[in-house]
């Protein structure tokens, strides 16, 4: 297990969230996932890492997965310059994830609170699963503890329409 997924779990336990944990072959979409027929509870996430057009902003969008994301609207609703997705290299430089594996818990990893997080306002439900910053395993936990891990990192959050 790499650092960077068992500081996941060891801040899950901190602060006592339960989690199901379900690992499979590395996937890099939605639709290889779905393909695993894994029988996983509760609402599956797309993870989207954007920035805004000088790229002096950076945020990580959470939807449902069958979503899609209009990043024009989506600009124009959080008044942002046009969105678009960010590089490999910033990905790693801000949330240090490899593609594939956005997930929220990378957030762990931006001490300076550099990405601000858009979530859906559409995704809601008991459960709701993520890559643990990796894409070879899928953790489900209670929405409560979600909210409750997003208040943990203290990123900025805004809950959108998508």
């Amino acid at each position: 297990m790499s650092e960077n997924e068992k500081v996941v779990y060891d801040i899950l336990d901190k602060l006592d969230i339960e989690y199901e944990k379900y690992t499979h072959v590395p996937v890099y979409t939605i639709e290889e996932a779905d393909n695993l027929k894994l029988n996983i509870k509760g609402a599956h996430c797309k993870n989207l890492f954007v920035r805004d057009r000088k790229g002096k902003q950076h945020y990580l969008i959470i939807i449902e997965e069958n979503k899609k994301v209009d990043l024009k609207k989506l600009s124009w609703e959080i008044n942002s310059t046009n969105l678009s997705f960010a590089s490999e290299e910033r990905l790693f430089k801000y949330l240090k994830l490899k593609p594939g594996s956005v997930n929220v818990f990378g957030l762990i990893n931006d001490e300076e609170k550099n990405v601000k997080v858009l979530i859906d306002k559409d995704l809601k439900g008991d459960y709701i699963s993520f890559h643990p910053n990796v894409n070879t395993a899928t953790i489900t936990i209670s929405y409560g503890d979600f909210e409750k891990f997003l208040e943990f990192v203290g990123n900025e959050i805004k809950y959108v329409e998508i």
